[in-house]
């Protein structure tokens, strides 16, 4: 594959121009979305952004990279070129989620808000906490980020289990079912994660049914809005299935002011940050893709299967 052209966009175009002092066997533009014009498509050999321009086709591409770890937003109800190469971000994503979720979790288990509830009530009124080992949390999904969550929940002797859709074993996990077998499991979850991607069989996953297996679990999304039922979700926390949600991500971002999401007393919205991508792991993820395709070899590390949308 030879990549001579690029173009880049999207929200760290301007910190990514020193692309072109470090990698000078390539041309580039260094775009805001709204210039990008169809011509550039038909310009360049390779797109880089966070997702597709209003103006984005294939034209004469032959490899888009994502700035982020998710993908959906090329693939989701798109045709994808199948000769184009699609590459992701690889970085300390993993990391930065779990603890993202680790600190919601801790923080409840250690009752933050009822204490400082008491302090501006002037309580005084101990009360024993539970521990990290005492917690069954359940993951959906066990690739690169579930798997780095489950293992920093592991050391604190949580007992973690994975939902995959073949429940194939993984080590990271005490145990693995596949997402059809997962319901008895929900019911004796004190917490439930989501960081699956958004594919067509992960839409909507997380709708009445499976929410109402839950018996008063926390529910932490840091994969994708719309695998989210969202009204099902408000109601399951109405009837106490869900106790509390942690919600980074949404169907709609940003989150629509009229969404009943911004002001109930058992949510807590973060504005899609658990995993910011940072400006040294951005270049370093796309020079590593870029020397790779200049070696020749034949796997890209960070390639996407674009049959599975992850």
């Amino acid at each position: 594959m030879d990549i001579k052209k690029v173009i880049v966009t999207g929200r760290m175009y301007k910190d990514l121009e020193k692309l072109a002092l470090m990698d000078t066997k390539r041309e580039y533009k260094f775009l805001p979305e709204a210039e990008v014009s169809s011509n550039d498509f038909d310009w360049a050999d390779g797109y880089v952004a966070f997702k597709p321009t209003d103006s984005f086709h294939f034209g004469k591409l032959q490899w888009v990279h994502t700035l982020g770890a998710g993908v959906d937003s090329f693939l989701f109800n798109r045709e994808w070129k199948k000769d184009v190469l699609l590459t992701r971000t690889v970085g300390s994503f993993g990391r930065k989620i779990s603890e993202y979720c680790l600190s919601y979790i801790l923080a409840d288990v250690q009752r933050h808000g009822i204490f400082q509830q008491y302090q501006t009530e002037r309580q005084w009124l101990p009360s024993q906490q539970k521990l990290l080992q005492q917690l069954n949390i359940v993951i959906f999904g066990t690739g690169t980020i579930g798997e780095e969550v489950a293992r920093m929940l592991r050391t604190f002797g949580v007992t973690v289990y994975g939902v995959s859709r073949s429940g194939a074993s993984n080590c990271h996990f005490n145990r693995v079912l596949p997402i059809t077998e997962v319901h008895d499991l929900l019911a004796l979850a004190d917490w439930v994660i989501n960081t699956l991607p958004l594919t067509p069989i992960t839409e909507g996953l997380f709708e009445m049914r499976l929410l109402s297996c839950m018996h008063g679990a926390g529910f932490i999304n840091v994969g994708r809005g719309a695998s989210v039922d969202e009204n099902a979700l408000i109601e399951a926390i109405e009837r106490g299935s869900v106790r509390r949600a942690v919600l980074d991500v949404f169907r709609e971002e940003p989150l629509p002011a009229q969404s009943p999401f911004w002001s109930h007393p058992n949510v807590v919205i973060t504005p899609h940050i658990s995993a910011v991508t940072g400006l040294d792991e951005a270049i370093d993820s796309l020079l590593a893709v870029l020397g790779e395709m200049d070696s020749g070899q034949e796997r890209i590390s960070n390639s996407v299967d674009v049959n599975r949308g992850y």
